[in-house]
């Protein structure tokens, strides 16, 4: 028979697992972190914090942005590459992650974008530069883009430059002010992890079974997307084999519809061992894992939520950069802010709650709080609401 779980529960079993649910008074440990999530998204978009730093910092308010530059290239640090998008992962995913090279390499190689005479006319000669040069960006490079000046269109040795970070010849050794170098794999990737080669079924498995501890309950489908280093056949095999291992969940959305997915045998023990939800306010970034997926979102919160950045001013609904709020175990609004560095100030600029919340004098207390610590972490000096 299927566990039955009420919607409440699965909004702190979500939350619990994406380290929300609780306060955080242990010491800051950034890998604790990064493993327990299993990777942290990067983006370049600096409204008030990147999303890579805001979603550290939002499980551990004692964060700074600085701190995530000593963990690239580590052995007991980060690597770069591309999940669902680029992010960071912990270097010890490494060996489960090489299939993922040669997935890419397949991809990318029908891609117009990536193409062939680029990688011909360029391979060898970044590959040259860099292993007599060291870890070089793409400013170093010269050439120029043919043909229609798009948003997206990238000079040839840029276009070579991904295909070689994302089919594993190059990594990322460092970065300055978010300007990637490249550098070669054997170089920056610590021997350890460069020689431990597993079987495609060992990584395969790896990937699913890590996959499904970060969800805790999960479809099929929500697993293969977690990492996107998969296929939905893939995961349907792995969950045949490990059958004895899963059990069936139903779950209450928060419409008050049953959707079935899968768990692994100890989740009632999971249940029965939550902790207390903590009464905190907290300001969530777009990319934050708990709150990617945004279909998983609304079927377990009931909170509708998109990002705006590229919809057309006059199509936004909320606005360009908005941040879900999260209080407890339920999403009570969203915040437009944004950072102005020359006046070290942050700007509040639209603030909704959700319908039926009404704010409290203790919650608007709890909401200054989390702005000025918000504010700090981007290194300015107040909070205006504008």
């Amino acid at each position: 028979m299927a566990v039955k779980i009420d919607n409440r529960v699965m909004r702190q079993l979500w939350l619990d697992v994406n380290g929300l649910l609780t306060s955080q008074n242990a010491k800051l440990d950034i890998m604790d972190i990064i493993k327990k999530l299993g990777f942290v998204q990067l983006d370049t978009i600096q409204n008030i914090s990147r999303a890579h730093h805001h979603i550290i910092w939002s499980r551990h308010s004692d964060y700074r942005e600085y701190m995530l530059d000593d963990l690239i290239g580590k052995e007991e640090g980060v690597f770069e590459h591309f999940t669902h998008d680029a992010s960071i992962l912990p270097m010890e995913f490494y060996p489960m992650w090489r299939r993922n090279f040669d997935r890419f390499k397949v991809r990318i190689e029908k891609s117009s974008y990536h193409n062939p005479q680029n990688v011909k006319d360029w391979k060898d000669t970044l590959i040259e530069r860099i292993s007599a040069e060291g870890s070089l960006s793409t400013k170093d490079f010269e050439s120029k883009i043919t043909g229609k000046k798009e948003a997206w269109a990238r000079p040839p040795h840029k276009r070579v430059l991904d295909y070689l970070w994302y089919t594993g010849v190059l990594t990322t050794s460092h970065r300055v002010k978010f300007t990637k170098f490249y550098d070669l794999a054997e170089r920056i990737i610590p021997k350890v992890h460069m020689e431990n080669l597993l079987s495609e079924r060992e990584q395969v498995d790896w990937l699913c079974e890590a996959a499904l501890k970060r969800l805790t309950i999960a479809t099929e489908k929500e697993i293969k997307e977690f990492w996107d280093a998969k296929d939905i056949k893939e995961v349907h095999d792995w969950i045949e084999r490990n059958s004895d291992k899963l059990v069936q969940i139903e779950w209450e959305s928060a419409n008050g519809t049953w959707m079935s997915a899968y768990a692994f045998k100890d989740i009632e023990e999971k249940i029965a061992q939550l902790p207390d939800v903590s009464p905190e306010i907290r300001i969530i970034n777009p990319f934050d894992p708990a709150v990617r997926n945004r279909t998983r979102l609304e079927n377990i919160f009931g909170f509708e939520y998109r990002l705006e950045v590229f919809v057309p001013e006059a199509k936004r609904k909320w606005g360009y950069y908005v941040y879900p709020i999260l209080e407890g175990d339920n999403f009570i609004g969203r915040i437009e802010a944004k950072a102005d560095r020359k006046k070290k100030c942050l700007n509040v600029n639209n603030f909704w709650l959700e319908p039926g919340q009404k704010l409290k004098v203790k919650q608007k207390e709890k909401l200054e709080t989390e702005l000025n610590n918000l504010a700090k972490l981007a290194e300015l000096e107040s909070v205006n609401w504008t």
